[in-house]
Formats: structure tokens, sequence, C-alpha cells
């Protein structure tokens, strides 16, 4: 999958452009505050409904404008094309059509057009809080598979019921009732969400040890799962799965009752990121982060492409600050062919393999 074109009106510091990046890695460079961020986050709008860095819709308007238009062409592997608008105006919903067709929901779009990014803020994902490294592998996994999507916003609905009748809670009879019924859904959906980020761990893994190699690195990088729901291993099934949370949800009724919410299921959950079995959270030095977090997206990539036969569109924000010209080099060489790579940069490089261009040339 590739971007063949996208125009871009009203949106950030864009007022109206047009950029077309080669099929192959694109560097595109320019002083900080030129607008380069806001290219990548118009694209990043296209493919997953919204901004990289989860800013709200009307943040994104140019600050004399009414509403932004992003229109966007992208080819797949098989040269069928797929256009995306999206627009958005002050007295409006966002809006997204996809092949002249609006989305009913904006979910719809995911998966339609993946996409991988990279920006310093990710670093979160591997320092920061844990709802960070959830948000990274729902992400992940809802552009992979469509049933994970599903099965994602399921749990999020039967929890927000769940949290309901444990606010209401009083020893009512029915709402007693009622709560089991809910209790069963969640520990259903929490079972198969479960599962899915086991597996996808375990195959994400066996893809980023050959990849810190192919960087020239020594360190083997490496995952753990931290569940809240019990012992729960990835050699087990779904429903024994589902049977640890129903016993754990029994362990913990009166802390719940109390604190009138749920306190197990994998919106609790977390995943330990480890560089040489030592958790990179606590113990990696910023350098160490960095790194992994980009071998992490270049595993995320190749993953997906693996599973859905689709490249992702590759998006990497300020990805040469704080590397040496030997990982940089090493990098792009495993960018080469790959995929489509769009990277932002405030210095002009020389690259054979990739295509340069200022954006003062497009603005």
């Amino acid at each position: 999958m590739y971007l063949e074109e996208i125009h871009i009106v009203n949106f950030r510091k864009h007022r109206d452009l047009t950029y077309v990046p080669s099929k192959g890695v694109n560097l595109l460079y320019g002083p900080n505050g030129s607008g380069k961020t806001n290219i990548l986050e118009a694209i990043h709008y296209c493919s997953l409904a919204k901004g990289m860095n989860r800013s709200l819709d009307r943040e994104c308007l140019r600050f004399d404008a009414d509403y932004f238009l992003l229109r966007s062409r992208y080819i797949d592997a098989t040269g069928r094309e797929t256009e995306v608008k999206v627009s958005y105006e002050k007295s409006r919903e966002k809006k997204i059509v996809v092949n002249n067709e609006e989305l009913k929901k904006f979910s719809g779009i995911i998966g339609k057009i993946p996409c991988v990014t990279f920006t310093p803020y990710d670093l979160g994902v591997v320092n920061g809080a844990p709802q960070e490294r959830r948000r990274f592998i729902d992400t992940a996994l809802s552009q992979s598979y469509r049933t994970y999507l599903d099965t994602i916003l399921q749990y999020r609905r039967v929890l927000q019921q769940r949290n309901a009748l444990l606010a209401r809670h009083d020893h009512d009879r029915q709402i007693a009732t009622d709560l089991e019924i809910w209790t069963e859904k969640l520990a259903s959906y929490g079972a198969s969400i479960i599962q899915e980020r086991l597996s996808f761990l375990d195959r994400l893994e066996k893809v980023i040890k050959p990849l810190y190699q192919e960087l020239g690195l020594e360190e083997i990088p490496g995952f753990r799962y931290h569940h809240t729901s019990g012992r729960i291993s990835g050699e087990m099934n779904k429903k024994d799965i589902e049977a640890c949370i129903l016993e754990r949800f029994e362990a913990v009724a009166a802390q719940e009752f109390m604190r009138q919410q749920t306190m197990i299921g994998p919106h609790r959950d977390d995943m330990v990121f480890t560089i040489n079995g030592i958790d990179a959270r606590k113990y990696a030095s910023q350098g160490q982060t960095r790194t992994f977090l980009i071998a992490l997206k270049l595993a995320l990539q190749r993953m997906i492409r693996d599973i859905i036969g689709e490249s992702p569109v590759f998006l990497l924000d300020d990805l040469f600050s704080e590397l040496d010209e030997y990982r940089v080099d090493r990098i792009l060489s495993i960018l080469e062919g790959s995929a489509q790579a769009i990277i932002t940069t405030t210095e002009k490089r020389s690259f054979s393999t990739a295509e340069c261009m200022n954006i003062e040339e497009i603005v």
C-alpha cells in the first residue's frame, strides 16, 4: 500500500497543499515549525481517522479557518485505488468518505489503509503509563484483524454497562442478576482480547529479535504480558482464560463494589518491554529507549505486512534525532524496498536510496 497523493486544505499550518511522495523512502526536510509533521498528521487522519498525537479535530483547524479538508489517494499491491476524504467543520461532526461512500462509524476506516507511525511522543509506549502500551497493541491488532477491533469495541460497551451497575449496586436482587450477566459477557470478550494479545506479542518478539541484529545491536529485546486476571499463559485456550477471569472477579468483588468500577481485565493489563531481560521502562537509557521504539515500529510494519498482505504506509517524524550515521544507514537499508516511508528531518541529507524534498517546494 502506498500514498499516491494527498491534498490538504486549512489543516494546521497549511492553507492549500498537495503532496506527492514517491513509492519508496521519502525524506521531507525543513526547519522546525515549517509544517512537516502536519503533513504526516494529515496522512494519519486518512488512515486512522485521527491525528498522530490524539489532538481534537478543532485543534487541527488552521487558525483563521472554519473547516479543514483532506483528500488522499492510495494504491494497494493489486493496483486497486482507494480514495479517502476527511472533512471537518466547526458546526458539524467530522465526516469520512471512502470511495464516495460515507462511513457510518469512524472505526470503519481502520484496516483499510494500514499505517505505522514513529514520533517522539511514542516514547511513552516504552517508558510511559500502561494505557500507552495498551493503545499501541490495540491499534496494531485492530489494523491486522477486523475481528479484534469488533471485539474491543464490544468489550468497551460491556465494561461501561458493568461499571454503571457497580455504581448503582445496593444489594438489589435484579441489579445483582444483571451484573452477573454483564460479568459473563465481559469475561468472554476479555478472554478473546487477552488471547489475541498474547499471540500477537509472541509473533512480534520473533520479528523484533532479528531486526536488532540487522540494526547492528547485540542486545536482546523481549516482551512480557502483565495480567490482572489471574495466572494466564499463552498456552491456554479461550475457555480456560475465561474461567480464570471469572474466578478473579469473585476474588475482587468486594473491592469492585467499594470502588464502583471493574478492577480486572484487559483494560487494566500491561505489557513489559525488556532489553536483555530487564524492564526497559525502569532501566533503559534514553538512547536504548529510542532504539527499542524504532525497532518495535519496524517489526510492527513487517508483521502487519505478513498478516494482511499489504505493507503499511510508514510515517516517521524526526527519526534521525539522536541517531548516529551508522544507525541511520541501517534503518534506511531496512526500509528500502519494504514499504513506502515518509520521514521528516530538519536538515537535508543525501541518501541514494531516498527521495529528498524541501517542504518549501510544496507549500
